[in-house]
């Protein structure tokens, strides 16, 4: 807990969970306060009393989309089992592809970008800690593969480069079909490595 976020509260667990779903809909971005207070039925004044601040708000915003992440990622885990790296990209593609997942996804590049841009305001740390959630699924998978060796491009690194880059793809142009092509190809080169 920063030193200005207020002990959790049945309220502010309310309004937090009011404030992401606002979020997801539009946005974190140009983030206000009277907008947002009016749209989750508080007040700038009570957010501000339960969160300390808006950067506050924003930290623990941003602290909620982690947390739908990593219940992404423990499903990821056990769909794909311990072992089976190409499950384990298949699973976590399925997921990003997800049409309803989309307005998370718009979210988590907004404050990826933010992180990178303004790495010393509310967004610290975003970008970075993504990646180590989601390198740290891939490496245990590809670890539980091979015995913690790389064999037939089951590099956790690249396994990630592919999913960013077909997600950044499919968020531009909304083309699933091409995107999804995209790591299917990987996963058969992976596949024909191994072979």
């Amino acid at each position: 807990m920063s030193q200005h976020e207020r002990p959790p509260s049945a309220r502010r667990t309310e309004l937090l969970e009011r404030a992401y779903r606002y979020a997801v809909e539009h946005g974190l971005a140009e983030l206000s306060l009277r907008p947002l207070a009016a749209a989750i039925g508080s007040s700038p004044r009570v957010l501000l009393f339960l969160f300390g601040s808006k950067d506050e708000l924003i930290r623990a915003l941003l602290a909620r989309a982690r947390t739908d992440e990593l219940a992404a990622l423990r499903r990821v885990r056990e769909a794909g089992g311990p072992d089976d790296f190409a499950a384990a990209v298949r699973t976590t593609w399925a997921w990003l592809v997800a049409p309803a997942h989309r307005p998370m996804l718009v979210l988590w590049v907004q404050a990826y970008a933010r992180s990178l841009s303004e790495p010393d305001g509310p967004w610290a740390g975003f970008a970075r800690q993504t990646v180590e959630d989601w390198l740290g699924l891939l490496a245990e998978v590809q670890a539980g593969a091979d015995g913690g060796h790389d064999i037939g491009g089951r590099d956790p690194a690249l396994g990630l480069a592919v999913l960013r880059g077909a997600l950044l793809d499919l968020l531009a142009t909304g083309d699933a079909e091409r995107t999804t092509a995209v790591v299917e190809r990987y996963l058969r080169l992976v596949g024909a490595a191994d072979r």
